[in-house]
């Protein structure tokens, strides 16, 4: 017995060792990636000059006399990772809170399996459904010279972040206890009142994370934007073709050298930055809130 209780002991010192190893692993991947993108990034910034190179609104990299001003990707990627929000957010919410509280059994294993293949379907086939069906859309409902603008970045990015927000926020809506719900109809709330008023209060924390996941999916997208944005360094405008600092970095690398390259790795780090400084601030705000 008492052997018995040794061996398992043993086994879990060891399950503890191999689990702390694993986080470990973690850990130095994140710091490594951040160093790398640290040392790769500085010397564009101090040669170019910080102020410069976030605030110019030129960019031609491969110029007899070259500009490396990131103003327009900046604003092109916090102008589509809002609108991508704006829209992905309310229709993934509203989509959640049906699934999770009204659908029939049949209609809600449907739209579950509809939601999961959407999850899975590669960057690239958004990007090619968006420049087959949607830029010429746009160029024709709106009658501009091309459809490859913001707007339709917007629009395929809010698609690609629905299977996140209302996957959590199902996730979210489940767990909230049943008897806060029997609680509230039994004072006389409607089934709506109660969706509303209880669950999803109950279970704003999970959703606001379903939130930040879409913003980082958004944000970090780089592939179907590309396809549809036009990939050109304009500041960004609605039906205008524009740049992400996600595709300012995969046009370019492939042949980029010297000051450019390191311009690159520098854009990286800015956009690893930015990526942090929002999850830092949606983070503090949950955790602000989930205290209040």
């Amino acid at each position: 017995m008492k052997k018995n209780k040794r061996i398992g002991k043993m086994l879990e010192l060891v399950m503890h060792g191999i689990f702390l190893v694993l986080g470990l692993i973690t850990v130095g991947c994140v710091l490594l990636i951040t160093v790398y993108l640290v040392i790769s990034g500085i010397p564009a910034i101090r040669r170019i000059g910080l102020f410069p190179f976030l605030f110019n609104k030129t960019w031609a990299s491969t110029a007899a006399t070259p500009s490396f001003g990131l103003l327009p990707f900046i604003l092109t990627s916090i102008y589509g990772t809002a609108g991508a929000i704006s829209l992905g957010v309310p229709v993934g919410f509203f989509t959640a809170v049906y699934l999770a509280k009204m659908a029939k059994p049949s209609v809600r294993a449907i739209m579950q399996s509809a939601v999961s293949m959407l999850s899975g379907i590669p960057s690239v086939v958004y990007g090619l459904v968006g420049m087959l069906i949607l830029v010429p859309g746009i160029r024709r409902l709106f009658n501009v010279p091309d459809g490859s603008s913001l707007l339709a970045a917007i629009i395929v990015l809010s698609i690609m972040i629905l299977p996140s927000i209302i996957k959590v926020s199902v996730t979210a809506l489940e767990a909230v206890p049943k008897e806060y719900e029997d609680a509230s109809l039994a004072l006389g709330a409607t089934p709506v009142e109660t969706y509303f008023r209880v669950s999803v209060p109950a279970a704003k924390s999970g959703i606001a994370a379903a939130v930040v996941l879409g913003v980082g999916r958004a944000i970090g997208e780089a592939m179907a934007v590309m396809m549809v944005s036009g990939n050109v360094p304009n500041m960004p405008s609605l039906f205008q073709s524009v740049r992400f600092l996600t595709t300012a970095v995969a046009s370019e690398m492939s042949y980029s050298s010297g000051l450019q390259q390191q311009a690159l790795f520098s854009i990286a780090l800015v956009l690893f930055l930015f990526i942090m400084l929002i999850n830092a601030a949606l983070n503090f705000f949950l955790k602000r809130e989930k205290e209040g």
